[in-house]
């Protein structure tokens, strides 16, 4: 009689990359002060690893300049208390927490903004997707990844091409990207990550009850969210980011051959243009390829904001950045 095929155990065990907005410049001007913020995400990361023993949670700090891995449950120095009266998923993140704010306002007062500058969202994104490449590599049976992002900062436009890179490479890697988002206001870039990937994006309406939130909307595994009626967003914003002056958008131009996207009219695409040249210095051993020559565009597509149909040409438009 044959033996029934082994159960996988990755159906219900996750790995969570968490990124945690640490913009000090967002925080000194919030209402909801950092230090409730953290002592209730931390609350919520550790019963995620009470959940299951093979659980793993990894957070990523996310500054304005820079970021960083603070704790990763996998360690093993992380296994165990590291004092007497302070479990290691709290010493340790604290600890590497104060050493990356402390270098991150540091490289902030060096070179002190014009404006309050936004977090490095794009950076983390990235960072997350790397470690989550190097455990599909570590074997076929790994943890289901997901990634939650913990941010109130405002968007950056000017990370609009590099979050979209992100945000496309996970749903290639089907990697949902849950948002829990504190900010006065929606982030355009957060609602297009969750809507895209499959993720969840929510606002909590009260801080003081942020644990709460957390455990019974991002807790779930992804297995168990199909049994689960999760909450879902009423609208999504899909405004763009301009190429020439990095500014939300509510209707441009678009480059006919590169998709590049403009506030204002001009006769050619400096984008093309710019590949144009760039092709050029290139060695002349590409044979059987097609060269890039006279690729710059005319701008003649209209890119318009309103209505259902945005989410198609904001797909179309990003999509040109991960092929």
């Amino acid at each position: 009689m044959a033996s029934a095929p082994s159960k996988h155990y990755t159906d219900d065990i996750s790995l969570l990359v968490v990124t945690l907005d640490t913009n000090p410049f967002f925080w000194s001007t919030f209402s909801f002060h950092f230090s409730d913020f953290l002592s209730q995400v931390l609350a919520f990361l550790n019963s995620i690893l009470l959940l299951g023993q093979l659980n793993q949670v990894v957070v990523i700090a996310t500054g304005c300049n820079s970021c960083s891995y603070i704790y990763d449950s996998s360690s093993n120095r992380n296994h165990a208390s590291t004092n007497g009266t302070m479990p290691a998923l709290y010493s340790n993140l604290l600890h590497n927490l104060d050493e990356f704010a402390a270098k991150d306002h540091q490289f902030t007062t060096d070179h002190k903004p014009p404006t309050v500058p936004s977090s490095l969202l794009s950076g983390a994104l990235s960072m997350a997707l790397c470690y989550i490449q190097r455990a599909f590599r570590a074997g076929p049976m790994h943890p289901q990844p997901r990634i939650l992002c913990l941010h109130g900062s405002t968007d950056g436009p000017e990370q609009y091409v590099a979050i979209m890179n992100a945000i496309f490479s996970a749903q290639h890697s089907s990697v949902p990207v849950d948002s829990c988002y504190i900010g006065s206001n929606n982030s355009a870039f957060l609602q297009q990550a969750s809507y895209i990937t499959g993720g969840i994006y929510y606002r909590p309406p009260q801080l003081e009850g942020l644990f709460q939130y957390l455990s019974t909307v991002f807790a779930t595994d992804l297995h168990s969210r199909e049994y689960l009626r999760l909450p879902k967003s009423l609208g999504v914003d899909f405004r763009a980011s301009c190429f020439c002056h990095k500014q939300t958008i509510d209707m441009g131009y678009v480059c006919s051959v590169c998709l590049s996207i403009f506030c204002e009219h001009h006769d050619k695409c400096s984008t093309s243009l710019y590949l144009a040249r760039l092709n050029l210095m290139l060695p002349q051993q590409t044979v059987g390829k097609e060269r890039l020559l006279n690729v710059s565009g005319f701008i003649t597509l209209i890119l318009s904001c309103s209505q259902e149909s945005l989410s198609v040409k904001s797909l179309l438009i990003s999509s040109i950045y991960v092929s």
